[in-house]
């Protein structure tokens, strides 16, 4: 069956409305595996050698992979840099041909809580910059690695929604999922070895 691995960037799940309603629809979705990272890696501590190793071969499983988050100061939350720092360097520079040309391919898609609403993404509003500028560190390292970036999926004023909104935000989620997930088919040579291609252009 193809794999659509979320990777859930949260430090406390237990406390958080939006992403734990995510979460929870997106577990429903046939294929979809979610992994709690906080949950993986209490201490926000990933050696290089041992966790990354566990991690690159997780990635190297799957068909495509979701970054979920909340926002937090126009940025990733601390354990997402942590996990780029220690996977992706491993990957991509100390291994690069035998797991970072593997993971060159495999579409990427980002799941996004921000705080405040959408009007104040903009220059006339409060924040100034807009969700998509403010993924753009994403963006750079899906261009580097070979991942091809597929439309985010964002939930504005994520802890101040009401249950009914939330519902309709797990069902957006859905949605976004589904549609990631049909266009992004099971490549051919995923069927058997693992795919090896060359770094390109995420589009």
């Amino acid at each position: 069956m193809s794999e659509t691995l979320i990777l859930l960037f949260h430090r406390d799940l237990s406390r958080s409305k939006a992403n734990a309603a995510l979460s929870k629809a997106a577990s429903a979705v046939s294929g979809v595996k979610v992994v709690d990272m906080q949950a993986r890696y209490p201490t926000g501590v990933i050696d290089m050698s041992t966790d990354a190793e566990a991690e690159a071969a997780m990635l190297l499983g799957a068909d495509r992979i979701v970054l979920q988050f909340p926002i937090q100061w126009y940025s990733t939350p601390a354990l997402l840099k942590a996990w780029q720092d220690a996977v992706l360097t491993r990957m991509y520079y100390v291994f690069a041909k035998t797991e970072g040309a593997g993971l060159t391919g495999t579409p990427l898609m980002v799941a996004a809580t921000a705080g405040n609403v959408p009007e104040a993404y903009t220059r006339d509003g409060a924040n100034y910059y807009t969700v998509d500028e403010l993924l753009t560190p994403l963006k750079a390292t899906a261009y580097r690695c070979g991942l091809p970036w597929h439309t985010p999926y964002v939930v504005f004023a994520a802890d101040k929604l009401d249950p009914d909104v939330l519902d309709a935000a797990g069902e957006g989620y859905v949605r976004a999922l589904e549609d990631f997930i049909a266009a992004t088919p099971r490549p051919a040579d995923r069927q058997g070895d693992q795919k090896m291609q060359a770094c390109s252009h995420p589009g």
